[in-house]
């Protein structure tokens, strides 16, 4: 079985290789290549061939593609989505328009709603229909004007839009009238994207509904546009092999499901580094763990607990302040990484990103056109990066162009040395991801000095030992291959797919009939799951499904997962759902009022399909400290005191399990490296990850 990772960053594409199976020697070869942001299908293909030719095997013996890409929330973020025209029903146009009356920051005059100044369709392709459906049973009040909703497509075939969603009221409850209209438009439009909402998101609130039908439709065509690309591309160089998407959730998609519901993939890059974070955490023996994946542009951050992954509550998964009703893992992303540049602003405050450089042209030391400084150009200055040995070579990088621009733009102005300058970005840079990772844990009531930092991506190990001092965290990880966790991530996740129908029940007084109905809408739900992984190939043995049950206090504003037991819903099993919910309702907000009634708003299924998990070898036992025959020489290296000491270079690949790296000193690999500062001691675990401590 030879399976292979691909995961897709602003800057870099990060590739992984597994070669298993009986009487087959295992074999894991990791590389990395700079991302091609034109068209991310190029870097992807060319990283896939060069790992190959790294790994001595032919593209076409290549079993399984796992991807994770951020074309879908890069899309979102540079408003380059599709044309999307909204057939809804009459006197309902402008949801999209209003939301939810909410001010994003309620005491300033001067906030942007995007929703308004860049809406995902624009009101004059928002055209309304006489239909209606009524609560609470779904009986049709009055018909679907089907010439309506004909006109509005010729409207939309002659303005040239690129997708049409139908998005009716209270369609969660009966869907006939946006199937139906979803039919016409489809014979206008054989050519565009056509969704329902009660596709998208079957769920109560219509504007939630809308926005994330809307948010499917603005990104649907680009991005199944993409995943056919990248496979043909993959065809077209001999690789026959099964493509599978990293979704938001944590699981894995079929490119067909991707593409007809691509909103799933909008976290479908950050996914994979949490998904690999805590595969490394297990195999170091840590449940408790901060990830920060810190690559070429952006740094995201997540929290895994007694090994478990955070799913977002439905009122904060959003997109670009946009509302999206997808389960989301609890990542947090901020524009902090390797390119962010370092400037001063008008009024001469130093600064340091969001903005980055990306990889065109890169920071100043790639010597591509670059001349803003960026905290890869600080880390060069400092002595931390050493040109021979980034990317392990691949990459050339020209130190006296990190200083001339560190000493134009910053160190001059300010009247500071070019080292002095330098330290004052990476000081910048690690305070904006200290406070950002506590908004993820602190205030999310998480206790960081509970916790090990773990920090990857290319540029996390750089940054992690700094990082676990600004939050007090008990200790720090640096995986095997820190540059490819998030690759890593797609090898070791499952099969999976999610289903929801919105089911008003106060479970503690239900009558017998509303069970029923209940227990008909997840016997549906079931149906549904076993439908796509009959499609998949899967077989009936290999499936596994989880019943979720979201709730509330009755009057409630929003509502949260409550795991439910296997089966159907009953009064012993509700009695279970109603507990469960009080428990999470406690952890999540510190007090649970257990006299009140509490109601289901939705039902959700989760099907599994566990897949082969990727698995390292175990290294031979070393025991030995700073082993000097790992040791590749010693280098001028400025820490974060602004102490100048001359410091070791080792070379990961040399080093055993149980080895001790003494601080100072900088573990160098292909993909990353490693600062172990003064008063730290960083100890090679089983596997290869290192536990960095203080001495």
């Amino acid at each position: 079985m030879i399976r292979v990772g691909v995961d897709v960053g602003g800057t870099f594409t990060d590739i992984v290789i597994e070669r298993s199976g009986e009487g087959v020697e295992r074999q894991v070869v990791v590389t990395k290549v700079s991302s091609t942001p034109h068209d991310q299908s190029e870097g992807v293909v060319q990283g896939i061939l060069k790992v190959c030719q790294l790994a001595g095997i032919r593209p076409g013996d290549i079993d399984a593609v796992f991807h994770g890409t951020t074309v879908a929330t890069n899309m979102v973020i540079e408003r380059d989505g599709a044309e999307v025209g909204m057939i809804t029903t009459r006197g309902f146009r402008d949801i999209l328009h209003m939301a939810r009356h909410k001010r994003p920051h309620n005491f300033s005059l001067q906030f942007d709603l995007p929703w308004q100044s860049k809406p995902l369709v624009k009101r004059r392709n928002r055209l309304p229909v006489t239909e209606r459906i009524m609560p609470p049973t779904g009986k049709i009040a009055v018909p679907l004007d089907e010439d309506e909703v004909k006109q509005a497509a010729e409207l939309f075939a002659k303005r040239g839009v690129d997708a049409v969603i139908v998005a009716f009221l209270f369609s969660f409850l009966n869907n006939a009238h946006e199937k139906r209209a979803k039919e016409i438009v489809r014979s206008i439009l054989p050519n565009a994207f056509v969704s329902c909402s009660s596709d998208v998101v079957n769920t109560i609130r219509e504007y939630e509904r809308f926005s994330s039908a809307a948010m499917n439709a603005y990104i649907g065509p680009k991005v199944s546009a993409y995943l056919h690309n990248l496979e043909g591309r993959l065809r077209a160089n001999g690789i026959d092999a099964l493509v599978r998407i990293m979704q938001s959730n944590g699981g894995i998609s079929t490119i067909e499901n991707s593409s007809e519901f691509p909103i799933g993939l909008l976290l479908s890059g950050p996914a994979g580094g949490v998904i690999g974070g805590r595969w490394t955490g297990q195999n170091c023996g840590k449940g408790n763990v901060i990830t920060i994946d810190i690559g070429g542009t952006s740094a995201d951050i997540s929290v895994i607990e007694n090994g478990q992954l955070r799913i977002k509550n439905s009122r904060d998964t959003e997109v670009a302040n946009l509302p999206v009703l997808v389960p989301m893992i609890d990542i947090d992303a901020i524009g902090a990484g390797g390119g962010s540049v370092a400037y001063l602003d008008p009024g001469g405050a130093f600064r340091v990103g969001p903005r980055s450089a990306g990889a065109e042209p890169g920071p100043a030391c790639y010597g591509k056109g670059g001349d803003e400084p960026t905290v890869t150009d600080a880390q060069v200055v400092l002595g931390r990066m050493d040109p021979e040995h980034f990317l392990g070579g691949d990459l050339t990088i020209d130190k006296s162009l990190s200083e001339k621009a560190i000493r134009e733009r910053i160190a001059e102005p300010l009247k500071l040395s070019v080292e002095e300058a330098a330290l004052g970005i990476l000081k910048i840079i690690n305070n904006s991801m200290a406070l950002a990772i506590n908004a993820n844990s602190v205030a999310k009531g998480i206790d960081p000095r509970n916790f090990t930092l773990m920090g990857f991506g290319g540029a996390g190990p750089l940054h992690s030992v700094s990082l676990a001092e600004a939050i007090f965290a008990k200790d720090v990880i640096s995986p095997v291959h820190p540059g490819i966790t998030a690759a890593t991530g797609l090898l070791v996740t499952d099969l999976q797919y999610e289903y929801t129908h919105s089911t008003l029940l106060v479970l503690d007084k239900a009558t017998d009939a509303e069970f029923k109905k209940a227990n008909e809408a997840l016997d549906e739900l079931i149906a549904r799951a076993n439908l796509q992984l009959d499609a998949d190939g899967i077989s009936r043995t290999n499936r596994r499904f989880q019943q979720i049950a979201e709730c509330r206090y009755v009057g409630q504003g929003f509502e949260l997962r409550a795991d439910m037991p296997e089966g159907h819903l009953g009064a012993m099993s509700a009695a279970t759902v109603v507990d469960n919910f009080y428990n999470v309702h406690k952890q999540v907000y510190g007090h649970a009022f257990r006299d009140q009634s509490c109601e289901m708003i939705t039902l959700r299924v989760v099907a599994t399909v566990e897949v082969d998990t990727l698995t390292l070898p175990k290294l031979a036992k070393g025991g030995r400290t700073n082993p000097d025959e790992a040791v590749l020489y010693r280098r001028r290296t400025v820490f974060d005191d602004g102490q100048a000491l001359e410091t070791p270079r080792y070379r990961r690949d040399m080093l055993l399990a149980d080895d001790q790296i003494v601080g100072p000193a900088l573990v160098i690999q292909h993909n990353s490296t490693t600062i172990v500062p003064p008063g730290y001691v960083a100890t090679v675990m089983d596997y290869g990850d290192m536990l960095i401590s203080r001495t």
